[in-house]
Order: C-alpha cells, then structure tokens, then sequence
C-alpha cells in the first residue's frame, strides 16, 4: 500500500481549513489532493485533534502488543497441553 506523502497531523490541518469556512475546493487545489482523498480522511480523521491522534496511536501499539502477548501464550498454552496429553 501506498504511504502518504502527508502526515496524520498535516491531515488533521488540512481539515481544519476545510472546516474553518475555506471552500473544499480551494482547499483540495492548495496541497494537490483529490475530492475522493479529501473525503476518506474526512471520514476517517473528521473531528480529530492532533493531541486525539496521537492518543489513538498510542492505543493501536499497546493493543497490537497485547495481541501478540496473548497470541504468544495461546501457541505456549497448546504446547503444554500436547506435552501433557503424550504423557498421559
């Protein structure tokens, strides 16, 4: 997938100017966007600050790194029952 050339934050201002009573259009011509970009971070950042987009950042790592915890115990978990029932 493609990586933005624009930051999380850059976006967060980009609508900000949108939303602070500049026309869309003007906006979208000034940084060289799409309507159809403009609207997709509209739906996905819309009403964000940037303090509020770090925050949700931070809170998709943690959640990544407790998904891999509980993937890592539920592989050692399976482990221990398969060493149990050959014992048995």
């Amino acid at each position: 997938m493609k990586k933005s050339r624009f930051t999380e934050s850059e976006i967060v201002g980009i609508l900000k100017e949108a939303d602070a009573g500049l026309p869309v259009g003007d906006v979208i011509r000034r940084h060289g966007i799409s309507t159809t970009t403009y609207y997709k971070w509209k739906s996905k950042y819309g009403g964000l600050d940037a303090s509020e987009l770090k925050r949700i950042k931070e809170l998709e790592a943690q959640l990544s790194e407790f998904k891999q915890i509980v993937a890592d115990l539920t592989l050692e978990n399976k482990a221990m029952k398969g060493l149990i029932a050959k014992k048995l």
